[in-house]
């Protein structure tokens, strides 16, 4: 893994939290997207070589719903660059992970995306990113 790619923050009303970080950071949102096939819009702020990504659910039974039911608003991942998500993504299953996607898919911000299960990452949700 090569850095800390940004951290994601599950939000109830994107809008609002968009406020809140472009006060706390002086700067707006770079970019905001829709991801249909996770059910989240999603907008990106970058604080220095750092970026954190806020999600907001637009279906009731998306895993940022359901996150914000269960826990509330807050931090939901972190997530890491890789140079080759495949090969990273057997690499950690042969060290014992467990991961939530067979296969990489296209996540926000033009990458390909996997998840690493928090039962396995001591209760932190890690996603793997690698740009498309």
């Amino acid at each position: 893994m090569d850095k800390i790619e940004h951290i994601g923050i599950a939000v109830k009303d994107i809008e609002a939290s968009n406020e809140i970080y472009t006060n706390l950071l002086g700067e707006g949102p770079y970019k905001m997207e829709e991801v249909l096939t996770e059910g989240v819009r999603t907008s990106f702020f970058k604080t220095g070589p750092n970026k954190i990504e806020l999600l907001e659910a637009t279906d009731d039974a998306s895993p940022i719903a359901k996150f914000i039911k269960k826990r509330g608003e807050g931090i939901h991942h972190i997530a890491f660059s890789v140079n080759d998500i495949e090969a990273e993504m057997q690499r950690l299953k042969n060290e014992g992970f467990v991961l939530l996607n067979d296969k990489p898919k296209k996540g926000a911000d033009n990458k390909w995306v996997a998840f690493v299960h928090p039962k396995t990452t001591s209760g932190v949700l890690v996603e793997l990113c690698q740009e498309r």
